[in-house]
């Protein structure tokens, strides 16, 4: 018999159940849509019940398909961002507002201008932008007066599923640092952050901040019922999904970099303390080791993109394989088509703020083809990571992890674009590794992150850079810079349209 230890990664559009052997290798896997819903202007909500009780399946689902092995643990992550509020019972309020939602892009606009934004960046590192707790918290409460009423607690996306696991309500570092944690001491939730903000009550509304790999919590009978998994199994804390794929990916100390695309981009860095981050335009989270921060930047220019291009191409029955070798014939470069990759509802937050950031093709012509406009959207994604590489000097390896990374055509343009070599880690299901790694650490099985990331690594390939294709991909990359630039100007016009005619 077998232990094993299972994540559970509660993503924006998937949850998944990974049971992996304390070896590293993946036994056992479930996962399940969970729909979006997207409103006129700008909103993008989840039914939170929904997101639970897919999650209950995924692990009743791996949980059979363990033949008698012990499961030693569960371990939690998932979305991070958005307003996902439970009333006294533990019952939801209203659907979550997730970290995509856009509604509030006129008062992120008043924040900013009100001076709020800086005193937001102070204390948690963060950029304002439209998804964020503080400025969907105010926007609902405006709109939604009579069901804000009712709310009692803030459990973000992993934090609500270990509630119904255990009936436990808290958070770790990673998340707390999207509310009022001061980072900068981690001394705890900023009252004079709330105040500054005119929102004393919303600290009451923020729970127990726990450490991501502190003492697991025991899986609850009523759970137990549902997912076929023997009460009194070790829960453990969590992070944030961006934060936890560093633990999956082996990358735990000060210095190490990774890379995630997903539904959203993601480059981050560990360091020692607030006051070595590389841009203010940056965004910080605490880990809860000390003074250790990770900087990081979450472009939302992620693989929605490519899931898009492909069904307005009428593609929807090609596999990504084909897809990719249609990309090809194009060659590096897409014949001078450029695409921007700002199709999220919410606009743009890394390297730069915008809620208005839209998405177009520009440099076409009658002598364009669909291979040049497929090809476009990849690096238009690539370079929007390239981007944020550059703004928090990142020289080493790029550690890349996530669905998107799965394309060899974008691993060979990230690695052609920054000259720097691409290592992509074999194993799939970086995150829900990540969080299996800190249950192991909360269940007693390991003392240190770094011993359980160690035995549950996996091997990695390498892209190295062509310098053939260097010069045309530094004038591409320019080239993107610049079309943004000229076209930045109307974006607010664009939406302005865009509300008009829905």
């Amino acid at each position: 018999m077998k232990e094993v230890i299972i994540g559970v990664d509660g993503g924006t559009t998937a949850v998944k159940a990974v049971a992996f052997t304390l070896d590293g290798e993946i036994y056992a896997t479930h996962h399940e849509s969970v729909p979006v819903n997207y409103g006129s202007s700008g909103e993008a909500e989840q039914d939170m019940t929904l997101i639970w009780e897919a999650v209950a399946s995924c692990l009743k689902s791996v949980a059979g398909q363990l033949d008698g092995h012990e499961i030693v643990g569960i371990g939690l992550t998932g979305q991070g961002d958005g307003l996902w509020l439970v009333d006294e019972h533990g019952d939801p309020v209203r659907p979550a507002a997730n970290w995509m939602d856009g509604r509030a892009g006129d008062r992120v606009a008043a924040w900013n201008a009100a001076g709020k934004g800086d005193k937001v960046l102070q204390t948690t590192g963060t950029s304002l932008f439209s998804g964020l707790f503080p400025v969907l918290l105010e926007e609902l409460q405006e709109a939604e007066p009579e069901a804000m009423a009712s709310a009692a607690t803030q459990l973000y996306c992993k934090d609500w599923l270990r509630f119904k696991l255990t009936g436990v309500k808290a958070t770790d570092y990673t998340e707390a640092s999207r509310t009022f944690l001061n980072v900068n001491d981690v001394s705890g939730y900023s009252v004079e952050l709330a105040e500054a903000l005119g929102h004393t009550e919303a600290l009451n509304l923020l729970p127990e901040v726990r450490h991501p790999a502190g003492a697991a919590v025991p899986l609850s009978a009523e759970a137990a019922e549902l997912t076929g998994i023997p009460a009194g199994t070790p829960v453990g804390i969590g992070m944030i999904d961006v934060a936890i794929t560093g633990a999956g990916l082996g990358a735990v100390e000060n210095g190490a970099t990774w890379l995630i695309l997903g539904t959203t981009g993601f480059v981050g860095t560990l360091l020692p303390a607030v006051a070595d981050r590389k841009s203010d335009l940056s965004m910080v989270l605490a880990t809860g080791n000390d003074t250790q921060v990770l900087e990081f930047m979450a472009p939302m220019t992620g693989t929605p993109n490519l899931d898009w291009i492909k069904r307005m191409l009428s593609l929807d029955s090609a596999d990504w394989s084909e897809i990719e070798t249609v990309a090809r014939k194009a060659g590096p470069g897409s014949h001078g088509v450029v695409y921007l990759p700002y199709a999220s509802p919410g606009g743009e937050r890394a390297p730069f703020l915008d809620p208005n950031a839209s998405a177009s093709w520009q440099g076409m012509s009658l002598t364009t083809e669909r291979e040049d406009i497929l090809r476009s959207v990849y690096e238009g994604v690539a370079f929007s990571l390239v981007e944020c590489i550059q703004t928090l000097e990142v020289e080493d390896d790029l550690l890349v992890s996530g669905g998107g990374f799965r394309s060899d055509l974008l691993c060979e343009i990230l690695a052609d674009a920054t000259g720097l070599t691409v290592v992509r880690q074999d194993a799939p299901e970086a995150g829900a590794r990540g969080a299996a790694v800190l249950a192991l650490v909360s269940a007693g099985r390991f003392v240190t992150v770094q011993d359980a990331a160690d035995a549950l690594g996996a091997t990695t390939e390498t892209f190295e850079p062509n310098p053939a294709n260097r010069d045309v991909y530094r004038a591409a990359y320019d080239l993107f810079l610049e079309t943004r630039a000229a076209l930045r100007p109307v974006w607010p016009a664009m939406r302005s349209v865009r509300k008009l005619t829905n």
